[in-house]
């Protein structure tokens, strides 16, 4: 089952994890009912840390509806980590468990999906072991070369993948601002590796354009003032180059420090030709920060002043990674700012428009004025990222601007919520998946989409019993498309398990026990699994509930 914390905007699982963080803090009633189902079930077992084995007392463990995530049965762990809630319906329920300190978890939980527990005849629900995790702990403080604290710098904390997942990037995992002694602290992080980046400005910088005044030699503007300064984003331990940041590793309910000091450096200043388009409109340059890929600021220039002068100057700039879209059409340069400078016109790659139409597996026209839909893509693939595009999509047609050649991923979402791309059509050649490909010139996509997909669901089982907690997977038969249209879960304490917005086409379906360590994504690594699985099409016609004939046999992981 996969954690209500991921599951598609619902405020509602938001909403139940907020209270058992609030329940966490009130004090410890051992056996405290909420809201208690009518009916002769019990599920209980004991809270440990899943570090030490030791029983964690006083942990609010809740049990939820597998329909809405609302409460339904909630208590808190006494003296021996021990909990039991009574009077259950016979039902399946999400299980959760909280307390200050740890990390809110659903009951064995692997990467968002966890097990369910299924009350009822013959099931066994009173001797769980509910193993939490202590959240661990990064602190440190960031001060400048000369010892003072640094107030109000942005800190931000990025995941680095673990090495066996495909086409997995790193991401931002936290960011916090530095109080008045430049104090910064991360709590309940997960396991994990990670990297530190600051962001700051000198409080007492003043920063001059050089279209108000200044020297200018070979084109590269240079404005002298001692205050005209900034500091470079740096990261953990002392260095401005992302390729060299240090990694901060954290195991379970470590806490670590890490200590930044900021050096002010003199401030660059970039010049862009502004350019008119063919309307006589202004071109508009926007110069991205960037960091692992990521944009971590914007930073804007003076429209009046390219009015004005026929150019943009972005001023006061650190040293440092940037993204510069400029031109007409737009193009897309990286810049390794060290100096100021005049930025050739024809500086960067030329981005291109991606237009569209968005079509139901029937083929009729989606999106009319009253329903809107919205559709973005995001680049895959590759050592660096362009930032998701995003645009709507009215009476069937869509269009994408400056978009860079690439790999890309398409998502589409209406007010009903996710639409499943079955296909994309490039020049009217269709594939499966939500995946294409940008060259050097416009590219039409056809997409189709299932407007009700199928939810397949069934039994994991091993030697005749249900097998909880194995990673069960549907495969498609073109394996090119695994990362599109492949679906995951973890089977529930009955073996039973559930993979929705599956989209119409041949696959099969897969339960590893102990699978979660798998860089499954990878077709040589799941195909070994592949004769052991179940085979299963779904169709058009297959409506939006499709029992498995059998049981899928759960295999052993391979080495």
């Amino acid at each position: 089952m996969q954690h209500p914390a991921f599951s598609f905007g619902s405020i509602r699982h938001h909403a139940a994890l907020l209270l058992l963080m609030a329940l966490a803090c009130l004090p410890a009633v051992a056996q405290t009912k909420i809201a208690a189902g009518a009916g002769g079930y019990r599920i209980a077992g004991t809270v440990v840390n899943a570090v030490t084995d030791e029983p964690v007392r006083h942990a609010t463990v809740a049990a939820l509806s597998e329909e809405d995530s609302h409460t339904i049965a909630s208590v808190v762990s006494d003296e021996d980590g021990r909990f039991s809630l009574d009077g259950l319906a016979a039902a399946k329920y999400q299980l959760t468990a909280s307390k200050r300190g740890f990390r809110t978890a659903g009951y064995d939980e692997h990467e968002g999906f966890f097990t369910a527990i299924v009350t009822g005849p013959g099931q066994e629900t009173e001797d769980l072991h509910f193993r939490i995790t202590p959240g661990s702990t990064l602190r440190g403080v960031v001060t400048t070369e000369g010892g003072d604290p640094v107030e109000n710098a942005t800190v931000m904390l990025f995941l680095k993948p673990r090495a066996h997942r495909l086409n997995e990037h790193i991401t931002q995992a936290e960011s916090a601002p530095t109080d008045d002694t430049g104090t910064y602290e991360f709590n309940s992080l997960a396991e994990g590796e990670y990297l530190l980046a600051v962001k700051a400005d000198p409080w007492y910088a003043l920063h001059q354009s050089p279209q108000r005044g200044g020297p200018s030699t070979d084109g590269a503007t240079e404005v002298h003032s001692a205050l005209d300064v900034a500091y470079p984003i740096t990261f953990y331990e002392e260095t401005t180059d992302e390729t060299s940041a240090t990694t901060i590793a954290l195991a379970k309910g470590n806490r670590e420090e890490a200590n930044v000091t900021l050096h002010a450096v003199p401030a660059l200043h970039l010049t862009v030709e502004a350019g008119r388009r063919p309307d006589g409109a202004m071109g508009r340059a926007e110069l991205r920060q960037t960091i692992f890929g990521m944009q971590v600021s914007q930073v804007n220039a003076s429209f009046m002043d390219a009015m004005r002068t026929g150019t943009t100057d972005f001023s006061g700039l650190a040293p440092g990674h940037y993204e510069l879209v400029h031109g007409d059409p737009p193009r897309v340069a990286e810049l390794d700012a060290n100096t100021s400078q005049l930025v050739d016109p024809l500086l960067g790659t030329p981005t291109v428009t991606v237009t569209g139409t968005l079509r139901s597996g029937t083929g009729d026209l989606l999106c009319s004025d009253k329903a809107l839909t919205a559709l973005t893509i995001e680049s895959v693939g590759g050592t660096t990222r362009q930032n998701p595009i995003g645009t709507n999509c009215n009476h069937g047609e869509f269009s994408f601007q400056g978009v860079t050649p690439g790999n890309w991923r398409l998502t589409v979402l209406s007010q009903s919520g996710l639409l499943p791309v079955a296909t994309v059509a490039v020049s009217g050649r269709a594939h499966a998946g939500n995946e294409f490909t940008v060259a050097d010139r416009p590219v039409t996509l056809t997409v189709t989409v299932t407007e009700s997909a199928t939810r397949i669901i069934g039994f994991a089982r091993k030697n005749g019993k249900g097998k909880a907690g194995a990673m069960v997977v549907l495969v498609p038969a073109d394996l090119s498309s695994i990362t599109a249209l492949s679906r995951r879960d973890q089977s529930d304490s009955d073996g039973s398990f559930s993979l929705r917005d599956v989209v119409p086409g041949r696959y099969t379906v897969v339960a590893i026990e102990d699978g979660w360590e798998l860089d499954w994504s990878r077709p040589e690594v799941i195909a070994r699994y592949l004769p052991g699985g179940l085979p299963v099409t779904v169709t058009s016609s297959s409506g939006k509930l499709l029992a498995l004939p059998g049981p899928v046999p759960v295999e052993s992981r391979e080495p």
